[in-house]
């Protein structure tokens, strides 16, 4: 036994979060009676929302846990949300209630003003003291309903999630709607189109553990065999090839929401980045990248992802497990462009948007956020908001001394620091949720950043029209403080829109070439001082400014700050 079981990566049980789904099996025995009670433990976070949906979609009813100490979060709404729309039963789970800090009275009103419930149908538990657990148990068995089959004949299973072994290949996490499934038995993969035969199947008690057979209503996992990326995906339905049940509803195609570029410190590590990359994709299909090279930083991959915490946690994997060193680009979103001729061009890389002059229309993704905070701190929130082109909504009242708010703002938007800079001003105590709405216009530019009169695309960013000036003159003056000096004075430019927004001059190195010199006429002095000025001026013809690696980095960085 070890603190937090179900927490399998160190990274989930340092932040205190679930990452990847945990599904377990427990036995019970009540009034002399045997249950078998199928659990998943889902993430909480808006970027894995699809996940958690099939998940939701796999069992009959959820138990909603609001931390007495916080009360009910962002993340919380948009979850029941889609358990109402699954039609679970919803049974509300106030826990940590043996803190000092719990608001029981408080955060129960919350939960009865957001599910409709009684004060009495709310389980106070605490994981620390084992208090409730018997009566969260008992109302598992009274209130969730026991799962119906729908077809004897032939099998079929939802994939909820799924992982990888080296040595079995790719092992799925489903749940079984009907018959049955057993080791050898030949299945397919209804979306994929791809056959397998069934090497084991079994049951989460935690671990892994085989069983003769799977059966409707139950949930367990089945090992594949397949070793290739890109079959498996979350919401395929199992089942047999020539089968007459359809596939299960509500399957979809998961698509990149951001894009970051993932480049080696060293290109000697691009082979192990590649296969590192290739490892993470077999236990997470939302994960897609495509090699690309940068004049600078060299050749890396352009990788897909959710949102920031998937785009987070994928980077950090990829330092702690495979121990690599990574230079991450500023992440960047996907727009819509048509040009002059009404050609659309899908552009999720800033280097390849279009000039400015070539534009008819530029379209990107918005969003639909939903804040929880406490009152003292809606001003700053509210200026926040206003600072990041956002359309404030609805602003209610939301149990005892919160307020919820509603505000829709273009996606590009929530990546600049919208994060960070929320806890900032709340002090920690605002959460945040947010859900991807269809695209709108938008009104943005290239910003094109020069040296020596030569664009770098490692620096070229898609920005706001309104914001151009600024953060141009914002980029200038950060690249003037990090650029090391040239044997010439070298300009540092940034251009939007067709002209230049901001200008300033690095100065270059400075040789006294008289200084060994003593005595004798000033026209020897003055010899060596235009041979010099004639040597700067060959060397401005031909020059090529050295930008060195850490300048990249710092810029980088300083951007994700």
């Amino acid at each position: 036994m070890k603190d937090q079981v179900l927490d399998q990566m160190d990274l989930e049980r340092e932040r205190g979060i679930t990452i990847k789904m945990q599904p377990v099996r427990m036995k019970h025995e009540e009034d002399g009676k045997n249950y078998i009670i199928n659990l998943i433990d889902t993430p909480g976070h808006i970027d894995f929302a699809y996940e958690v949906s099939r998940a939701l979609n796999a069992v009959e009813g959820v138990v909603l846990l609001v931390d007495s100490t916080q009360g009910v979060q962002a993340q919380t709404l948009s979850t029941l949300a889609m358990a109402r729309e699954q039609k679970c039963v919803i049974i509300p789970v106030l826990s940590k209630i043996d803190s000092p800090y719990a608001r029981i009275e408080e955060v129960s009103d919350e939960i009865v003003k957001l599910t409709g419930c009684s004060l009495e149908e709310i389980i106070h538990t605490s994981g620390k003291t084992g208090e409730g657990a018997g009566e969260l148990i008992t109302a598992l068995i009274d209130r969730v309903p026991a799962p119906k089959e729908e077809s004897k004949s032939e099998p079929r299973a939802l994939i909820f999630d799924f992982d990888y072994s080296n040595h079995r290949g790719i092992i799925v996490f489903c749940r079984l709607f009907d018959g049955s499934i057993k080791k050898g038995d030949q299945l397919f993969f209804k979306e994929a189109k791809k056959s397998f035969i069934a090497q084991e199947v079994g049951v989460f008690i935690p671990k892994e553990v085989p069983a003769d057979s799977l059966s409707h209503g139950e949930i367990g996992y089945i090992v594949t065999g397949i070793k290739e990326p890109g079959i498996v995906s979350v919401g395929d339905t199992v089942g047999k090839k020539d089968g007459k049940l359809p596939s299960l509803p509500g399957y979809e195609a998961v698509h990149p929401v951001v894009w970051a570029s993932v480049y080696p410190e060293g290109q000697d590590d691009l082979p192990a980045l590649r296969q590192a990359l290739e490892k993470l994709q077999l236990t997470d299909s939302s994960l897609s990248f495509e090699e690309e090279a940068s004049g600078v930083l060299g050749r890396g991959f352009r990788c897909g992802f959710l949102g920031m915490l998937h785009l987070e946690i994928i980077t950090e994997r990829l330092r702690r497990e495979f121990d690599l060193s990574l230079v991450v680009t500023m992440p960047t979103i996907t727009y819509e462009v048509t040009n002059k001729k009404g050609e659309k061009v899908i552009v999720y890389t800033p280097s390849k948007f279009p000039d400015h002059g070539d534009i008819e229309s530029v379209r990107e993704p918005w969003v639909l956020v939903t804040l929880i905070t406490t009152p003292d701190t809606l001003n700053g929130i509210l200026k926040l908001l206003h600072e990041h082109e956002a359309i404030v909504g609805d602003t209610m009242t939301f149990g005892d001394g919160r307020i919820q708010i509603a505000a829709e703002m273009p996606l590009r938007e929530l990546m600049r620091g919208f994060f960070d800079r929320i806890k900032s001003v709340s002090s920690g105590y605002a959460s945040l949720s947010y859900e991807i709405l269809p695209m709108r216009d938008a009104d943005v530019v290239r910003l094109d950043v020069l040296i020596a009169e030569e664009s770098v695309p490692a620096f070229t960013r898609i920005i706001s029209k309104r914001r151009a000036q600024e953060e141009a003159e914002k980029f200038v003056e950060k690249l003037h403080k990090v650029l090391p000096r040239q044997q010439f004075v070298t300009k540092i430019q940034a251009q939007a829109m067709g002209r230049i927004l901001s200008s300033k001059s690095l100065s270059a190195f400075k040789k006294d070439v008289t200084g060994h010199l003593y005595g004798g006429d000033i026209t020897r002095k003055m010899k060596l001082i235009q041979k010099q000025k004639k040597g700067k001026k060959k060397a401005l013809a031909h020059a090529r400014v050295n930008i060195p690696q850490e300048v990249f980095m710092n810029m980088i960085k300083g951007e994700n700050s």
